[in-house]
């Protein structure tokens, strides 16, 4: 035999053995649990089931990445594979946290670890290697979380859908032709997908309420200032971080292990007396609730989010709590003229910060071509304007603590319409209409970002076509566990765990 043939052999041998090795791990896997008994369970539950020792974590690994295999090519949800890293990290061993042994997916934005790439859904950031750990991810490990891979998200977040040129477009799992929702709808579509029971998720304007309503999950905005950004940037106006989650008990558990100032951090949510798993157990006192039919952008609702949202407050009546209908006293103009330059001043930071580290300038076939047309337009606003805009959101924030003297939680849908279709929200595309698109899907959920109150939407409506439309309520500043008690409260009574997107 030639040397030639004997290399042949060889290469055939090890792809043969390469070839089979998934399917040998997968069927390892399938024998420990079903793909349809693991979606019975949400994280907690499968975390028990690691410490009692009746499967492992390397098997509930195993039935994550199958699962993601099967998906992922008709949904785009996943990004970036770490499968290796997270096989190696389980055969290393585990924090024996809350979750120890549930598999975890990571947002592709603004989430650092060490060694993997964040492109925040950018060209212009599609090799940028991490070289520190988040805070929050550090804090996802000791909790026990596997991190196995990274969601897709549109450039910077930047609009309430999932595509980009650099990825392509992301689905939806209940109807492929519609959007999951943004930014975070790569996390959301692999939860709804069964991929894994719930998925990191960050919130600048609705990023995690949107996806959760979108695709019949659960999601809360936590509180400004609760959960830690840094290390290397310890405060943020706008966005939060959390995720989206199956049941209630999950996001109040993860966030119980995640909450907690870090060192430098001078934004800083008060602390409350216990955890968000007990308050979610617990049913709430009878609660004055206001109910907003209008938003502040006065866009119009969709009959289908006004029904959701009307008959949420009738189970919250029914539930013994107050219902009644109120209007928002806030202005648009003046709500517009605050949002508006915060949210230009952090997109030129970040487009700046990585020109620096690449040492050039960037340019328009960097960015996406709505991006590229708000980075050039945001560039000429002054710092006058920034401060004018800081001081006109404490001024909001002010004035619906006022409001909510007088009602203990603020009712509403959580959209203006139901999911559409992928494309209407895409950043590449010269759409005139595209700005008021991206105004009306976000109408409700961006103000909460402004104050600073934690919001949450809630999956307890669908529409005749099959599709999610979520609820949404929001608490006074530093109030997550009200809404936790509120949440475990409608989730027993309009149970929504059970219903799977087809597939």
């Amino acid at each position: 035999m030639s040397t030639i043939d004997r290399r042949t052999l060889i290469r055939n041998t090890v792809v043969a053995a390469a070839a089979l090795a998934t399917p040998l791990a997968a069927m390892s896997a399938a024998q420990a649990m079903s793909a349809t008994e693991y979606r019975k369970h949400d994280a907690l539950a499968l975390a028990k089931l690691v410490r009692s020792g009746q499967i492992t974590p390397r098997e509930l690994l195993e039935i994550a990445i199958a699962r993601a295999e099967a998906v992922n090519p008709s949904l785009n949800c996943i990004v970036e594979k770490l499968y290796e890293r997270a096989r190696e990290s389980v055969a290393a061993g585990l924090p024996a946290g809350p979750f120890a042994g549930v598999p975890f997916l990571l947002k592709d934005l603004g989430m650092a670890l060490a060694g993997t790439v964040t492109t925040n859904g950018s060209r212009f950031y599609r090799d940028a290697v991490m070289d520190y750990t988040s805070t929050v991810v550090e804090r996802y490990q000791k909790a026990g979380l596997v991190i196995f891979g990274k969601t897709a998200s549109p450039e910077f977040g930047g609009t309430p859908c999932t595509e980009s040129i650099l990825f392509g477009d992301t689905r939806n799992p209940w109807n492929l032709k519609y959007t999951p929702g943004g930014s975070s709808g790569g996390s959301a579509a692999a939860v709804a997908a069964g991929v894994l029971p719930l998925a990191n998720a960050t919130d600048g304007g609705g990023s995690i309420r949107i996806p959760a309503s979108c695709c019949g999950l659960f999601g809360m905005k936590p509180s400004r200032g609760r959960v830690p950004h840094g290390p290397k940037e310890l405060s943020s106006t706008m966005s939060v971080i959390h995720a989206v989650s199956r049941s209630v008990r999950d996001s109040a558990a993860l966030l119980d292990a995640v909450c907690g100032p870090e060192p430098g951090q001078t934004l800083i949510a008060p602390a409350i007396v216990g955890s968000y798993l007990e308050f979610a157990g617990r049913a709430p006192a009878a609660l004055r609730i206001g109910m907003i039919g209008t938003p502040v952008t006065h866009s119009p609702v969709d009959p289908e989010c006004r029904k959701a949202a009307a008959n949420a407050a009738r189970l919250c009546e029914q539930l013994g709590h107050h219902v009644e209908e109120i209007e928002l006293p806030l202005d648009p103009r003046v709500f517009f003229a605050a949002y508006g330059p915060i949210m230009a001043a952090g997109l030129v930071e970040r487009v700046s910060s990585r020109e620096r580290e690449l040492g050039r300038t960037v340019t328009e076939n960097d960015l996406e071509p709505i991006i590229w047309q708000r980075y050039q337009a945001a560039r000429s606003n002054t710092a006058e304007q920034l401060h004018a805009a800081l001081v006109g959101v404490e001024s909001i924030a002010r004035d619906i603590a006022l409001l909510q003297q007088n009602h203990d939680v603020l009712l509403s849908p959580t959209l203006a319409a139901p999911p559409v279709q992928v494309g209407r929200m895409s950043l590449n595309q010269p759409n005139e209409s595209y700005e008021k698109e991206v105004i009306s899907a976000s109408a409700f959920t961006m103000l909460y970002n402004a104050t600073g109150q934690p919001a949450m939407s809630v999956p307890l409506h669908w529409t005749p076509e099959g599709l999610p439309v979520g609820v949404m309520f929001a608490g006074r500043y530093g109030e997550e566990h009200v809404l936790f008690q509120l949440a475990g409260q409608l989730e027993q009574a309009s149970p929504w765990f059970d219903k799977h997107a087809p597939g």
